[in-house]
């Protein structure tokens, strides 16, 4: 038995750069073994599969270490698989853990309709001192992930952390974000060492937390971000009361076959 797959760097125009992801459009799903096997040997970040449903798709998420509720960047992968190489039509509509996702293509960017993350403050403790040695404005959690605001754009740029001192942090992700300069409202790192990922290179489910956060601090609906890892890439985003729409381009760097298993 051999099954095509398809590697997409995504937010980004340029091979190379943005987040790549795996896409798989399966049949119907493999065991949860396997989808989780296949994803540990592809080591990226997240691999997708998906499934057609009638006029929809069914879309789940593997990090190599776990199943996650949320993927931004493999979902823009997806849909970019679906109208390039399945000659579909958008918009898509995906069922997935986190309710029913879409991703229509607007001006050669995918559009991606999505929950906002809801922010909760939270305290800044002495272990987030520790873990990132700068100036923090404020500490947020949305869903499983705890978000730092740093005071400083450089200061999320440079910084070199030490991914012990994450782990504890969170069960899931710590972003740190601040606003940013010249055409860019705000820029973003994320970690997830807790699941085997140190450094997620552009995270879309974050921006559901940052995008509505920088939203109300900026007075601005409309934002534009950039997520300031080694491989960087931009997002465009819009806030809506309950929805965003995060946008960003995709590129096809493989397309391959898994011979067997």
């Amino acid at each position: 038995m051999s099954l095509q797959f398809f590697q997409v760097d995504a937010f980004t125009d340029t091979l190379f750069k943005g987040n790549p992801a795996a896409v798989m459009k399966l049949d119907e799903f493999l065991t949860d073994e396997l989808m989780q096997t296949i994803a540990m040997e592809n080591n990226l970040s997240e691999t997708a599969y998906v499934v057609a449903d009638d006029d929809h798709f069914k879309l789940r998420w593997f990090t190599p270490t776990v199943e996650i509720d949320f993927c931004g960047h493999a979902t823009v992968a997806t849909a970019h698989i679906l109208a390039t190489e399945y000659d579909l039509a958008p918009p898509f509509a995906f069922d997935t853990k986190v309710g029913r996702l879409s991703v229509d293509v607007v001006d050669g960017k995918y559009v991606l309709d999505a929950p906002i993350a809801q922010a909760v403050p939270v305290e800044i403790t002495k272990a987030m001192r520790q873990a990132f040695p700068v100036e923090i404005e404020q500490a947020f959690k949305a869903g499983n992930n705890l978000y730092l605001v740093f005071e400083s754009a450089d200061d999320v740029k440079r910084l070199q952390p030490d991914m012990s001192k994450i782990i504890p942090l969170s069960n899931h992700g710590v972003g740190i974000t601040a606003k940013g300069a010249d055409d860019v409202d705000c820029v973003s790192r994320f970690f997830v060492p807790a699941e085997g990922i140190d450094e997620d290179p552009v995270t879309g489910s974050a921006h559901a937390a940052i995008g509505p956060y920088w939203a109300a601090r900026l007075g601005k609906t409309k934002l534009k971000a950039y997520q300031a890892s080694a491989r960087g890439g931009l997002l465009w985003l819009e806030v809506g009361e309950d929805r965003l729409s995060i946008a960003g381009h995709a590129v096809t760097f493989m397309k391959a076959e898994i011979a067997r298993f």
